[in-house]
């Protein structure tokens, strides 16, 4: 469960989650922008996963993929990646309307104009900061993506489950964030975010309860199997 040692990714994991921290504390960064940047991160991750989806449905031959749920065919994988749309659209949609209301940086009462501002609210600081996150979800998840598939180890059931794990503390964790904007206590709860954020991702291994779940699914289907035969 707990990684015993740090590796070349975790170092960086770590470097681009205390960016933020760095630059309000030492910079003078705007903390609401930052949160913003936070809770547009979990769009980030979205726009990846069906990305990757995309790709292993439509591109990855599927004798190649050995690791996958049964009937996992074209259209089976379609069906998965139009639900995560819509199942994961709701946690965005969800999360920035919580997060919108509560921080105040967004003052409107459209919804779809709510989003058609937030490129201002961003501010230079935190465009850069989103820059920063959108190369870093790029190289890091595209290089794991790259070697889960030379592995043998990606299916579209497993990416839709993929990013669960960590939005639903980052959205615990952004909203309750937002109400540390309204109290002016921002600088410290920067700081408790980025800890919590990396500690979730080093020590708490998401994908390989990924694959525990994935072989004990494909046991029971075996045992299942073995049972009608006899």
């Amino acid at each position: 469960m707990f990684k015993r040692k740090l590796t070349i990714n975790d170092y960086l994991l770590i470097l681009v989650n205390m960016i933020p921290v760095y630059g309000v504390w030492f910079e003078g960064w705007n903390a609401s922008q930052i949160f913003l940047v936070y809770c547009l991160e979990t769009v980030i991750i979205g726009i990846f996963n069906v990305a990757k989806m995309l790709i292993v449905n439509f591109l990855v031959p599927s004798t190649y993929i050995s690791n996958t749920l049964p009937a996992s065919g074209k259209l089976r994988g379609l069906f998965y990646i139009i639900f995560f749309i819509f199942h994961y659209g709701i946690f965005v949609f969800v999360q920035t309307q919580i997060f919108f209301s509560v921080s105040g940086i967004i003052n409107t009462d459209s919804i779809f104009g709510s989003y058609a501002a937030v490129p201002e609210a961003l501010g230079q600081d935190g465009k850069l900061l989103l820059l920063i996150f959108i190369v870093y979800y790029t190289l890091h998840s595209m290089y794991n993506f790259i070697n889960s598939v030379k592995n043998k180890t990606v299916s579209i059931p497993r990416l839709m489950i993929q990013p669960y794990g960590r939005i639903f503390v980052q959205q615990f964790v952004v909203i309750l964030g937002s109400m540390f904007l309204v109290f002016s206590i921002h600088n410290i709860f920067i700081l408790i975010l980025a800890t919590i954020k990396i500690s979730f991702e080093l020590f708490f291994q998401f994908n390989n309860k990924l694959d525990q779940l994935e072989d004990n699914i494909k046991k029971k289907i075996e045992t299942v199997k073995s049972n009608r035969s006899i």
